[in-house]
């Protein structure tokens, strides 16, 4: 069995970029998928724009939730359980960086802000999506990483020790939850051509260092990580959990990625 028709799943920050495309991904194989993000007009436009795509069995629904606050994570959560009373498929996909720089010039509010959001609100989505998953007998969670969280690139250390603690997390996840049947997987992405990354896939300096240390020599598209996230998401990852998939052309083979050049300072 491939089909992931009629399950239900959210995705977090599914307004735009990666979390757009997977949430496009899966209502195209008839899942019930709700997005939740912080604007709730951008989440209008995303549920316009996945409508239309949209394959037999399944649906599109947004909820405005900020994933730092609990209250609005379990109101998510329950929202998107509604088409079948539990929740099949969990795609942590929110974060973002507030720091950025060398660490003897460090914010420290920029740093709380940093874990909060991307290794604190993973945590609390996986929290609450524990007893919808249960319900329906298991089911399948995937964090968003960042090859940044894997190996070092200078002066993104805030965002990548975040993301080093997702991918922790989720292999903790993995290994109390799996006799519950829900499998914890995390993927990291490389440089990916989105409306985030737009800065730095337009060209200059940065990009040059990507490419010149990625094997495969392409920045990705949200194309290549969606395709990942509904494997680790459907039946056919069924005997996989506890990984943290490197989704990068190779870049993790190589060198971090020098963010000071966006300054003009190797």
């Amino acid at each position: 069995m491939t089909s992931i028709t009629g399950k239900t799943a959210l995705i977090t920050g599914g307004g735009s970029g990666i979390g757009l495309g997977t949430a496009t991904r899966l209502a195209v194989d008839g899942a019930h998928v709700a997005i939740c993000g912080r604007t709730e007009q951008k989440l209008a436009d995303a549920v316009a724009a996945i409508e239309p795509h949209v394959g037999e069995g399944g649906s599109v629904r947004m909820i405005v939730a900020d994933v730092t606050v609990e209250d609005q994570v379990a109101a998510a959560i329950e929202f998107s359980a509604e088409p079948t009373g539990s929740l099949a498929i969990l795609f942590a996909n929110a974060g973002g960086s507030h720091h950025m720089g060398p660490m003897d010039a460090a914010d420290a509010d920029g740093i709380r802000a940093t874990v909060d959001l991307n290794l604190v609100g993973t945590m609390l989505c996986i929290k609450h999506a524990i007893p919808a998953m249960k319900r329906g007998g298991g089911g399948s969670i995937i964090g968003m990483s960042s090859g940044a969280g894997a190996f070092p690139h200078k002066w993104l250390w805030a965002y990548g020790a975040a993301k080093a603690g997702i991918d922790m997390l989720c292999k903790s996840a993995a290994d109390e939850l799996g006799g519950d049947g829900i499998r914890v997987n995390s993927v990291q992405p490389g440089i990916v051509d989105d409306e985030l990354m737009s800065f730095i896939t337009a060209g200059g300096p940065l990009l040059d260092n990507y490419i010149e240390g990625m094997p495969l020599a392409r920045v990705g598209t949200v194309d290549d990580i969606a395709e990942a996230v509904r494997f680790l998401a459907g039946p056919e990852s069924s005997w996989i959990t506890g990984i943290n998939l490197p989704i990068d052309g190779g870049h993790h083979l190589r060198n971090g990625a020098d963010y000071s050049l966006l300054f003009g300072d190797q």
